[in-house]
């Protein structure tokens, strides 16, 4: 009897085991059920075997932090909103499970200064987001997709300047209660702000500089106190010039930025940078910051081809002088130039292979400012992560957001990858700020058979013109130049308003069918001649970024390249001869 009763224990251990194996099959069933299915054509994305993508909605509007919340609703900080005369937030739910958001409300009743709004998050119940002044935040209600409609300040950007470059706010919490936000710099390197933000050639950088006073750095503040400016927080750490992707990493309680070098090497200084030194570099840095960080921002930037801190040339450099770079912090990685790193995120989910759980995913915009030669980023790339740093080559890890290849003029990119969030499910979320098109990524392969294979394919991707390294003379687009007008418009106005005059789209205005270029000609002297800065109106469309002086240009060289934009990129307006640029601008 005892025998018996011993057996039937068993069994039924044996059974109860078996249930629970079938439980969690079924479990595992569950959550892979529950998951929407791909998009036949991956969303129009590349991504290694296994992985599926799915349009969750295809315009929410110009795109560019977002956040999924655990019940799997999403919220997107626009850059506009409407008719593009307010800032504003946007918010999406599935309702059907399907995978495609079928609610979209836009809110906000706060405002939004200049083109730059950005960041995004939520913390212990509610909703942060920035404009490019200030950082807010909204009460979520449980069960309800819009937050409360009250909007409380934390943070005032207070700088009398008001906007300027570089002036995102993306926030960033840890588990104290803190929240970090950087202060971008004003300034390209930390040039005479009054007559040259952008920099003249051969102009000097101001030594020391008293930007880093208050900019070019991340500052420390409480993550729940409102009504604070820059003066209740903290200097956190320094030399960093513009950050708009920023997070906390859980694993080692580490904070991480990704930071935009430096523009216009060539442009400033074309005696000791050539066209494909100004394209290439410098470096796109991916730091891990502590307390006392100093990158080295404006006296150093970071060469990623010889792996060194290199002296500035505003400070004396050439390209080949260290000087005390090594003295600066260098980064995890160095990425090619002007790929604009604008969002980074550590995955801590389960649903994607092991090998992804605490790496780094990072979206690069794409660059404006690599001409003579093609345009280069427009992908999201993974960093795998151990100990606090990274344990192996960085990897493509979504591509075809542009969907054309080379990519010559920004506007020529179909769309351009922007923020990254985690779905409670572990699914990653990127948005596009053209259009807004926001993509779900999900894993539905063999987890355990994941590895080198399935990656191979993705690592050809490194061989396509917006990814690898340009030849200096098979792709430099402008060998056959010859007409002096363009040559110029090549050399100093392509970096915003590119080589088809079309600009990138948000930042900076087209000059194809632009009022301001195929109307008064003494104001289109004036505003070359004196740079621009401040809300415009071009096409209809509202625009407030900054335009540099070119003062430094000859008349015959005015003349010529204004002409150039009078009669190409389909306008049709005479021509600006030498004697109206001495008309408005003296001899």
């Amino acid at each position: 009897m005892h025998s018996h009763s011993f057996k039937f224990k068993r069994f039924g251990t044996y059974l109860s085991l078996a249930l629970v194996t079938l439980a969690l099959a079924g479990a595992t069933h569950m959550r892979t059920e529950k998951l929407p299915a791909g998009d036949p054509d991956n969303g129009g994305l590349t991504t290694p075997d296994g992985f599926e993508t799915v349009v969750v909605a295809d315009s929410t509007g110009l795109a560019r932090h977002i956040v999924v919340n655990s019940n799997g609703d999403i919220y997107i900080k626009l850059r506009y909103f409407g008719k593009g005369q307010g800032g504003g937030t946007v918010a999406l739910r599935d309702t059907n499970g399907d995978g495609k958001a079928d609610i979209i409300r836009n809110f906000g009743n706060y405002q939004d200064h200049s083109s730059l709004a950005n960041g995004i998050a939520i913390r212990n119940g509610y909703l942060y987001y920035s404009s490019s002044l200030a950082v807010y935040r909204s009460k979520l209600i449980p069960g309800q997709l819009l937050p409360d409609e009250k909007t409380e300040l934390i943070l005032q950007d207070d700088h009398e300047h008001g906007a300027h470059w570089h002036i995102t706010k993306p926030m960033a919490f840890d588990d104290q209660g803190n929240m970090y936000v950087p202060f971008g710099a004003p300034s390209d390197a930390c040039q005479d702000m009054v007559n040259s933000p952008g920099g003249k050639p051969g102009s000097p950088g101001i030594n020391p500089c008293p930007d880093l006073e208050k900019h070019g750095g991340i500052w420390k503040f409480s993550a729940d106190k409102p009504n604070q400016t820059q003066s209740d927080g903290t200097l956190y750490a320094t030399g960093l010039r513009s950050i708009v992707g920023m997070r906390w990493n859980p694993a080692d309680k580490g904070l991480y930025a990704v930071v935009h070098g430096r523009d216009n090497l060539h442009r400033l200084f074309p005696e000791l940078f050539s066209g494909w030194q100004s394209a290439v570099l410098p470096s796109e840095e991916f730091v891990k910051v502590t307390q006392g960080t100093n990158v080295g921002w404006p006296y150093y930037y970071y060469d990623q081809m010889k792996g060194k801190k290199m002296l500035n040339p505003e400070y004396g450099g050439d390209g080949k002088k260290e000087a005390e770079g090594a003295k600066y912090q260098k980064p995890l990685i160095g990425f090619p130039g002007h790929w604009a790193p604008n969002d980074v995120l550590f995955y801590q989910g389960n649903q994607f292979p092991e090998r992804y759980k605490n790496g780094a995913f990072i979206a690069f915009h794409g660059s404006t400012n690599r001409a003579p030669y093609p345009q280069a980023g427009y992908f999201v790339c993974f960093v795998p992560f151990k100990d606090g740093k990274p344990s192996g080559d960085w990897e493509v890890f979504a591509d075809g957001f542009a969907g054309v290849d080379p990519i010559i003029n920004v506007s020529d990119a179909q769309f351009r990858p922007m923020g990254l969030a985690e779905g409670p499910d572990g699914s990653l979320y990127i948005t596009d700020s053209r259009k807004g098109k926001v993509w779900r990524i999900m894993f539905k392969g063999d987890k355990k058979g994941f590895g080198t294979s399935q990656l191979a394919s993705m690592e050809k991707h490194k061989q396509l013109a917006h990814i690898r390294t340009p030849d200096e003379v098979a792709d430099n687009l402008d060998i056959k130049t010859k007409e002096l007008g363009q040559r110029i418009y090549n050399t100093y106005c392509t970096p915003c308003h590119q080589r088809n005059g079309l600009g990138d789209g948000s930042r900076f205005p087209p000059l194809a069918g632009s009022e301001w270029v195929t109307g008064n000609k003494k104001q289109l002297i004036e505003v070359v001649a004196n740079g621009l800065e401040g809300p415009i109106q071009v096409g209809g469309k509202p625009y407030n970024d900054l335009m540099p002086k070119h003062d430094f240009l000859k008349h015959e060289e005015m003349a010529q390249v204004l002409t150039y934009i009078r009669k190409n990129f389909g306008n049709d307006a005479d021509a600006i001869s030498v004697s109206d640029v001495q008309r408005v601008l003296g001899n």
